[in-house]
């Protein structure tokens, strides 16, 4: 598990901001529980609990550096 700040990526930055809006609007309109709150613990919980895990642990590069400069 990771602990501190995350290394950014601009490959995967790019790919997550132009990949998937097709797709993920293809299936919010085919599957009606695509895409809700909850459905990662439903579907896969120990990969959920992992992520949640993450997220708390670690924190993004941009978050600190807008926590110094805007405060």
């Amino acid at each position: 598990m990771k602990f501190g700040i995350r290394t950014p990526s601009l490959k995967r930055i790019i790919k997550a901001k132009t990949s998937g809006r097709m797709k993920r609007s293809v299936k919010s309109t085919l599957i009606p529980l695509y895409g809700k709150k909850g459905m990662g613990l439903v579907k896969e919980p120990k990969r959920a609990m992992v992520n949640k895990m993450y997220s708390k642990t670690s924190v993004s590069l941009w978050t600190v550096l807008k926590r110094l400069f805007i405060a």
